[in-house]
């Protein structure tokens, strides 16, 4: 009998243009008070459950701003100029539209990997203890926040780990330096150099679909976090990779190890080891994936997802000393 296909659960491209340039466009008053009904709609559990977020992605007590790019009322698209964020702007325009228009912030878009030195709205930041600057917003969400219908159970897919990414950092090097030749991995990268010093390990596309035959799925930063991790983590597969340096609105650092994935030591000497344990232990396999599968269902909830975004920037506005 063959096996059903699995299938990506996002919003469309074609979808998600027409609504952000209708949010755009259109007078804000319809969207900002349907938008504040959702709010006013949490239970008290749903409340308190935002809020703990809220602190999280906002990352500070009090900051005001020394200086500050733009004012809510001047964040416009750039239509004469080439705008490679396109994404990162409908979606932080968005959130902020719904605010005064004399508001001042920071933003800045793109894989961040350090933390600012001004109150900033930014996609990623460094996992770190202790307060930061850098408020995480849900920026590129069509293209990190996707999630697959997986139909085909643990049991039934390859004793194998299988990764296509591009390959230009160190460490993702590393991973198919050691394992490209071994019988349990599929490894292979997507991207090719007129001067690449390791044309070998070019190997052909592989669909999603492709990839959920496998029980193991690499998900390895790159420029900051696994791109493919939410997605991973929503089907019957299981994510493997060093513990994450990164976080985004997906929260990585509250992702443990052997409930949610599987960790790998940062030199991947473990691999191997790792994987033949998961396959002689079922049960502990299926306990990652349901795991896994209830830290993403919080995600895909949209109308907690859009409060959660609405009082981060509110909590940003206020922590800054400007509400």
């Amino acid at each position: 009998m063959r096996q059903a296909k699995a299938d990506f659960i996002t919003e469309s491209r074609v979808a998600y243009w027409c609504k952000a340039i209708a949010h755009y466009v259109l007078p804000k008053y319809p969207y900002i008070k349907k938008e504040q009904q959702i709010i006013e709609r949490l239970t008290d559990s749903q409340m308190e459950e935002v809020m703990r977020r809220v602190d999280y992605y906002v990352g500070f007590g009090e900051a005001p701003l020394e200086t500050a790019m733009t004012s809510v009322g001047d964040f416009t698209f750039p239509y004469l100029a080439r705008h490679r964020f396109s994404l990162y702007f409908f979606d932080l325009y968005r959130i902020v539209s719904h605010f005064k228009k004399e508001l001042w912030f920071n933003y800045l878009f793109g894989d961040i990997i350090h933390n600012t030195t001004e109150p900033t709205f930014v996609k990623s930041r460094p996992i770190r203890q202790g307060e930061t600057l850098s408020t995480i917003m849900k920026l590129d969400a069509l293209r990190h926040f996707r999630f697959v219908s997986d139909p085909r159970p643990f049991a039934a897919k390859k004793d194998m780990l299988v990764s296509r990414n591009f390959v230009t950092q160190p460490h993702r090097k590393l991973l198919l330096e050691k394992y490209i030749n071994h019988p349990m991995c599929d490894l292979g990268k997507i991207n090719v150099a007129v001067d690449d010093e390791h044309p070998e390990w070019v190997r052909p596309f592989m669909s999603l679909d492709e990839q959920l035959s496998y029980k193991f799925i690499s998900c390895i930063e790159g420029n900051d976090v696994a791109t493919n991790l939410k997605w991973v983590m929503s089907s019957n597969s299981l994510a493997v990779m060093p513990r994450p340096r990164y976080e985004t609105w997906f929260r990585e650092a509250e992702l443990q190890p052997g409930v949610h994935f599987v960790e790998l030591k940062a030199d991947y000497s473990d691999l191997i080891e790792k994987m033949e344990y998961y396959i002689s232990h079922p049960d502990e396999a299926q306990f990652i994936i349901e795991n896994a599968h209830k830290y993403v269902a919080q995600f895909r909830d949209e109308e907690m997802e859009l409060a959660t975004q609405l009082l981060t920037a509110k909590a940003y506005f206020e922590r800054t000393g400007q509400l």
